[in-house]
């Protein structure tokens, strides 16, 4: 079976699921039901249930790019913008946002709030690295694992010195959630998203080249430092856009690229497609199941993610030390 006959059966999967998804949950919608005017049922699946469905596609399929542009970065797979500082930057922003009690800002605040504080997390990483010299992807590692923790103990702090209301809003949004989404904001984070993945489609044969070394790379042409600044801020600005949207859900980085590594290969032009339907399709499911196990209560969807990703960052660290390589 071929990478692209398994693309195309991906693709065809993960479209079938995302079309299905809106109908299931704590009450299953019938199809007549949408083509009765004044149907409550309706009223819901075009309300809630559809909107939530797009924007989780989208957020899983932004994460998954994000952890496939770190992961070749870095040439670890365990680098995922959470270990890197550009989620919990994000994380900050809004947290300070909702922190300050700003309302004039109307929905755009949040957005704009995370993607100053993923600006913030990506210049103290380049302004680590560049302080080496060079810009070297070990340094650039430490320093945004570095810059990781320092954010997170920061919002903690912010959490603390909140009020009851604000530390619980925060909370839960710390958690993941994708309710309550404004159409406005999915459309914003629709066109990130998307002009993000034909980005990094279009870049794909020079990240490629970096995976198999910058000495390589430098050799066929490809102008190292500025590609690899270049898909760092591509994926900090998706991964901050979706972040202040969705708050931080953990793991859909880490293990979407590894798994379509393992039945795709290494050809980022085939992967950039399969982890943006994967992704998509994986927090899908995740919000599918937060919804459904506790109903009518509902889990955090980052709850979810974090079920399946912890015992899969163990299996991914332990396969990396046994095999004593990275990508």
């Amino acid at each position: 079976m071929t990478n692209h006959f398994k693309l195309a059966i991906l693709i065809l999967v993960s479209l079938i699921g995302l079309c299905l998804s809106p109908f299931l949950g704590a009450e299953v919608i019938s199809f007549s039901s949408l083509t009765v005017p004044g149907q409550p049922e309706a009223e819901v699946f075009w309300s809630l249930r559809a909107p939530r469905t797009v924007a989780a596609f989208l957020a899983g399929a932004g994460l998954a790019l994000g952890g496939l542009i770190f992961q070749a970065l870095f040439r670890n797979p365990l680098a995922t913008p959470f270990t890197l500082g550009v989620a919990s930057g994000a994380a900050l922003g809004a947290s300070v946002y909702f922190w300050l009690g700003i309302t004039f800002l109307g929905g755009i605040g949040p957005l704009g709030s995370s993607l100053l504080g993923a600006a913030l997390s990506m210049a103290l990483v380049y302004l680590a690295t560049r302080s080496q010299g060079g810009l070297s992807t070990s340094i650039m590692l430490l320093a945004g694992v570095i810059v990781n923790f320092f954010f997170s103990s920061l919002v903690l702090f912010i959490q603390y010195l909140s009020s009851a209301t604000d530390s619980l809003r925060i909370m839960g949004w710390l958690m993941g959630s994708l309710v309550g989404l404004e159409t406005a904001r999915l459309a914003d984070l629709a066109y990130i998203v998307v002009f993000g993945a034909a980005a990094v489609r279009y870049l794909a044969p020079e990240i490629d080249l970096l995976v198999a070394g910058e000495d390589l790379a430098a050799s066929r042409g490809v102008e190292v430092k500025r590609t690899k600044l270049l898909i760092f801020v591509l994926a900090s600005v998706m991964v901050g856009a979706i972040v202040s949207l969705t708050g931080p859900i953990g793991f859909v980085g880490l293990m979407v690229p590894q798994a379509a590594r393992w039945f795709l290969g290494w050809s980022h032009r085939v992967l950039s497609v399969a982890v943006f339907f994967l992704g998509g399709i994986f927090l899908v499911a995740a919000d599918l199941l937060a919804r459904v196990i506790l109903a009518p209560a509902e889990i955090p969807i980052g709850v979810i993610t974090a079920l399946f990703g912890g015992p899969f960052f163990l299996l991914t660290l332990f396969s990396v030390r046994r095999k004593g390589q990275l990508l």
